[in-house]
Order: structure tokens, then sequence, then C-alpha cells
């Protein structure tokens, strides 16, 4: 599939991707969904699907790659890209650029850092940039939505209002670390209007094709599908560098590690990474490690870069 003008320099992912698909339905440990969400403790840890896409838009899939799951965090890197287009450097005086050490969605470093966040993609960090989005646009979450329909070519990618009602349900931690941070003045839009928007957010929809070439954008060093840009050439290799280092919670070491590419988790496992110049990807499985991040996702993505030999290293 291509919804740009055809490529053909670029090798047939196609062989690839099963050999991957093959090596992880033999894998039989596959984590377990998250479980403080109650529909996504509900996934199938069985359930794989992978998709590549090139700057051109030609895309390459295996299993589910077709399936929509919950974006969840994902959707961070996508608020990112948005507001650092509108905003520029503004934004990293309201949140930092470096990795936390600690659970995504932990208090202890708002305290030692007056209420400032040490990266955009810890759930701290994302309510700010959710934040300053809703400041910007009026409606961070419709922007976000039509962006990424635009990008993804999928008109009907949406929010899940079930999913999103399930972490309204489940979300005093978000909104300790919203109400923490307004009280250093560095959260503007009013608390319930804020976490509506987050949860929103994070519901989304879509599948490993739609994830894999909306994030196209990186691969092709800010520049939209459309051929318009998004981001300079210096800004898309900001959100780069923060995914490579910041993007997979607490276990960002290990993936640099292992995969050798920038990525971004959520906990409905699902993974981006992106091979600037060349390709970005999404992986679905829905069982987790102790981390939040997909087990058979990470693994996937290490057998790609080991196969291709593509990495950023």
């Amino acid at each position: 599939m291509s919804r740009l003008a055809p490529h053909r320099s670029a090798p047939d992912f196609r062989p690839v991707l099963d050999r991957i698909a093959a090596e992880i339905d033999a894998t039989p440990e596959r984590g377990r969904p998250a479980d403080y969400i109650p529909l996504l403790a509900e996934a199938d840890p069985r359930r794989f699907g992978m998709a590549v896409a090139e700057p051109d838009g030609t895309v390459y899939g295996v299993g589910d790659w077709r399936r929509p799951f919950s974006a969840q965090s994902i959707t961070k890197v996508f608020t990112l890209a948005l507001v650092l287009s509108m905003d520029g450097e503004r934004l990293w005086r309201r949140v930092g650029r470096e990795p936390s050490g600690n659970p995504f969605n932990s208090l202890v470093q708002l305290e030692y850092e007056n209420g400032v966040p040490r990266n955009p993609f810890i759930n701290a960090g994302a309510l700010v940039v959710t934040d300053r989005l809703q400041e910007l646009t009026g409606d961070a979450v419709g922007r976000l939505r039509e962006f990424m329909r635009a990008e993804s070519g999928n008109a009907g990618l949406d929010f899940d209002p079930k999913v999103a009602a399930s972490e309204t349900a489940h979300g005093d931690r978000n909104a300790a670390l919203a109400h923490f941070m307004a009280s250093y003045g560095n959260i503007t839009t009013p608390i319930p209007q804020l976490l509506d928007a987050y949860f929103r957010q994070c519901s989304i929809e879509a599948s490993c094709a739609d994830l894999a070439l909306a994030a196209g954008f990186l691969a092709r060093h800010g520049t939209r599908a459309d051929g318009s840009a998004l981001l300079s050439r210096s800004q898309a290799k900001q959100v780069n560098a923060v995914m490579l280092t910041c993007g997979t919670y607490d276990a960002a070491g290990d993936f640099a590690y292992r995969v050798g590419l920038p990525g971004k988790s959520g906990v409905g496992g699902g993974i981006i990474a992106v091979v600037p110049g060349h390709c970005t990807l999404c992986v679905w499985s829905p069982g987790l490690d102790r981390r939040g991040n997909s087990v058979a996702g990470v693994t996937a993505l290490d057998r790609f870069t080991t196969l291709t030999g593509l990495s950023v290293f």
C-alpha cells in the first residue's frame, strides 16, 4: 500500500516481518496486559502485529497489523510534536528532557524539582504538554485526532469512550500529578478539563499501520505526509532524541541497548520506533513487562534491527 509516490529503492521488509512473526509465535513468555485499566486487562497477550512504513507511505505488515488497539502513551509523541511546531523552545521551560529513572506515574521527583517534570513522556510531563496544546489551540484532543487522521490516512481513527471512562474511573494518580503541578503554577487548564483531554488522548484506537504511517514525519526529518513542514530538521532530531532516552519509561537504557532506535511505548502494548531517513515501525502485543513495555514488541524490534542492520548506531 502507498499513499504517496511509489518507492522501489528500499528493501522489501516482508520476509523480515514474516521471520519475526514466526519467532514471536514460538516464544512462550508474553508478559501480562495492563491490569490497572480494566478494559486493557481483557486483551489477549498472544496477539501480535507489526508494521513498517517507508518515507513515501509504502507500508508492510504482518499478524494483527490492521487491528486497532489502545495507543495510550504513544500519543504523547504526537502532542509533543504539535506543541513544538507551534511553540518551539518555550515548552522546555515547563518540562525537562532527562530520563526519570522512576515509574511513569511517580510523584517523587516532582516535589524535588518544584513541579517541573523530568521529560514529556512520563505522565506528569505529558499532562504539561497537553495543557500547553490546550492553551495554544483551545481543543487539544481535537487537534491531535485531526493530525493523526491526516498523517495515517485513516479518517475513522478516533477515541474509545469506554477506555477513556475506564481511565477516568481509575485516574486518581494522574489527578494528583496535575494538582501538584498546578500548585507550582505549571498547569493552567482547569484540572477536570485537562484530565478529560488527557484520558481521551490516551484512549485513541489505532492499528500498527496507522501509527507507523502517522509517525512517518519523524523518519522524514519533520516533513508531513502531504509534503508540508511540521518540524524543522533540528526539531525532529530533538523529538527522536527524547524518544531514545525517555520513550520506554524507566527501561530506556535497556531499550536503546537492545533495539538501538528512538521508540515510544504505551501500556496498550504498542511501541513505535523510528529509523530516521529510512522507515518507521509499530509493533503491538498487549503482554507487558514489569516496566510497562510490550515483551513481544521489544523482542520484535530487537530482531528487526539485528536482521536488517538498521539502527541509529
